[in-house]
């Protein structure tokens, strides 16, 4: 994910699943009109941002966000892939499974896997083609193609490309591809109510796959936790708990796309506003400053940290500072999830 340009997730799945269920879910829009793709903004929740606001009671309170992408449902056998549409650039992909026609939901989502594994082996062939004949004119090239080779005898043994151990040289070469099956994926079983807390049809196979791959698997009742989101704030906790629920599934949905894409959330805080900012972890102070804005990073002096934890305990930042827990830190200082900060720049 580049730091200029917001956090993209393309949700993919087979007609009737409930993508548009949790698009909604996810954005607060309507459902998206009938063969079309939507696109929404979704707020990632966080309960640290609600207690900070509490604390600080801004004018303004910004939640990181996701641009979500509800694509068109796959139909096996449809020739081009147009469910593909608008998410070639996306940082993660979310596939709903289960829904309205939740008899074999493993088997839903093998075929879109299938489909994915299919299209980044065309775009393989015709560029590793096209390498071969250029090979001789451009020496430069045998990297790339001993790379390509590589990868695709990978996937010619059954493999994803999540899967495999690249080197940072190896994925600066394979950047401009856009392979879908190397992008981090999180599966998402769209259950009914009664299934929240038990077993769903195929959930041995789906573990079992997702386990090989590396991805995340995530019940939601996409339905059930629309109608909470409608309710009263004051009157959700209730409902959740008749399901039995400790927190909805949107939560765990998006502690899973930060997990997969290896992101953190730091904090800004005033009478302002409050902020959470979203970084990669093993960002700088000074590169953390630059998400803010590029005058901070360029004219940076200090960062001002302290850990939300000890905020929320001693409850004030002159509290912190009292207790030697306030700290200074320098330009090549790493940020970790639930700073909160105010950086001193100079420009």
């Amino acid at each position: 994910m580049e730091a200029d340009r917001p956090l993209k997730v393309g949700i993919i799945g087979l007609p009737q699943v409930g993508k548009t269920s949790l698009f909604r879910l996810l954005t607060g829009n309507g459902a998206t009109a009938k063969g079309r793709a939507g696109i929404g903004v979704a707020p990632i929740p966080d309960d640290r941002i609600d207690l900070l606001s509490k604390m600080y009671r801004p004018k303004k309170t910004t939640y990181a966000t996701l641009t979500c992408i509800d694509t068109e449902a796959f139909s096996p056998g449809e020739g081009v892939p147009r469910f593909l549409n608008g998410i070639q650039d996306a940082d993660a992909l979310i596939q709903v499974v289960g829904g309205v026609v939740s008899d074999d939901p493993a088997g839903q989502l093998m075929a879109v896997q299938d489909e994915l594994a299919l299209v980044d082996w065309g775009l393989l062939e015709t560029r590793l083609e096209r390498l071969q004949k250029e090979q001789r004119r451009v020496s430069t090239n045998g990297q790339e193609l001993s790379l390509l080779e590589r990868t695709r005898d990978a996937m010619e043994g059954g493999r994803h490309l999540r899967t495999m151990e690249f080197t940072d040289e190896d994925r600066r070469l394979l950047q401009g591809y856009s392979f879908y099956t190397m992008k981090p994926l999180i599966i998402v079983v769209n259950v009914d109510d009664g299934a929240l807390q038990g077993q769903y049809p195929g959930e041995e196979e789906i573990t079992r796959w997702a386990h090989e791959q590396g991805v995340t698997v995530v019940p939601v009742a996409a339905q059930i936790e629309w109608e909470v989101a409608q309710l009263p704030p004051e009157e959700q906790g209730a409902f959740m708990k008749d399901l039995g629920l400790s927190e909805l599934g949107i939560v765990r949905l998006a502690r899973a796309v930060y997990t997969q894409l290896g992101l953190i959330s730091f904090f800004t805080v005033g009478e302002d506003e409050v902020r959470a900012w979203t970084i990669k972890q093993g960002t700088t102070a000074r590169q953390a400053a630059g998400k803010i804005h590029s005058d901070i990073e360029r004219g940076f002096i200090r960062a001002e940290v302290v850990s939300y934890h000890d905020l929320v305990k001693l409850g004030s930042a002159a509290k912190v500072k009292e207790a030697g827990l306030f700290r200074l830190e320098g330009k090549d200082y790493v940020m970790a999830d639930g700073d909160v900060v105010s950086f001193r720049f100079n420009v």
